[in-house]
């Protein structure tokens, strides 16, 4: 089906490119001017996928005539592409983990031998760990703030055993208190942020199940969440710290 495309206008003083236009059912917006055609310039361009075309519009053309809504609309994404972000971030994915529980974790082999005798015998090649590895390996930072609670539930000690596999891949892994990240004022969004260019955010029903993952990355939107880690990551302590702390009191 056609989209139903609205011309909103044109920076070209009458000669009808480049122009703006609006799907009026997606809100998506097209823009079409002159092809981009040099090399070297072409070059610079990043994350320009096979089949893209680079087009070059006077500054003006967005600011005048590309919507301004004071809203958003939700971008929900699947678990494969939310997935992919993972191979293809060039520099940092972070994460801030907010939940007492995750009901996911809750249904893993891993999680009842856990319960059962208190250690886990992880394996190291399933593939989450074929995924954060290679990228690790390339010098890129997996960095992870969880907020426990005092005294911590079961799922937040699980995940602190688990720690010690991830940390093996290459992944840093912090804690800060409940009770510091209220102080703190953060979140309780759950979030991966990546190349403090985008965040996925991860969305729980009341049952702690994952529903979806939303897409972020609007420029402010990004910002808050870059002073959300900034925060979180400067109060927060190494998950061996709290480990030898749980175990000497044991």
């Amino acid at each position: 089906m056609a989209r139903q495309l609205r011309f909103n206008g044109t920076g070209s003083g009458g000669t009808g490119c480049p122009s703006v236009h609006e799907d009026a059912e997606s809100g998506e917006v097209i823009v079409h001017g002159p092809p981009l055609t040099d090399a070297d310039d072409i070059a610079q361009l990043r994350h320009l996928s096979e089949g893209e075309v680079a087009v070059v519009v006077p500054r003006e053309l967005l600011v005048d005539w590309t919507p301004k809504d004071a809203t958003r609309q939700a971008r929900i994404i699947d678990l494969g592409e939310f997935e992919g972000l993972f191979r293809t971030f060039s520099h940092s994915a972070w994460r801030l983990e907010t939940r007492r529980r995750y009901a996911s974790d809750e249904v893993a082999h891993t999680y009842r031998q856990f319960v059962e005798t208190g250690r886990v015998d992880w394996d190291e090649s399933d593939p989450y760990c074929e995924l954060i590895r290679p990228q690790t390996a390339q010098g890129k930072r997996v960095e992870r703030v969880r907020i426990v609670d005092q005294p911590p539930t079961t799922g937040q000690l699980y995940l602190l055993n688990n720690a010690k596999r991830n940390s093996a891949l290459g992944e840093d892994i912090r804690i800060v208190w409940r009770a510091d990240a209220d102080r703190l004022q953060l979140p309780s969004e759950d979030f991966w942020l990546f190349d403090s260019r985008l965040a996925a955010l991860l969305r729980f029903d009341d049952g702690d199940h994952l529903v979806d993952v939303e897409l972020v990355t609007e420029p402010a939107e990004i910002v808050r969440y870059s002073v959300i880690r900034d925060a979180a990551w400067h109060h927060a302590v190494p998950h061996e710290e709290l480990a030898a702390k749980l175990g000497s009191s044991e």
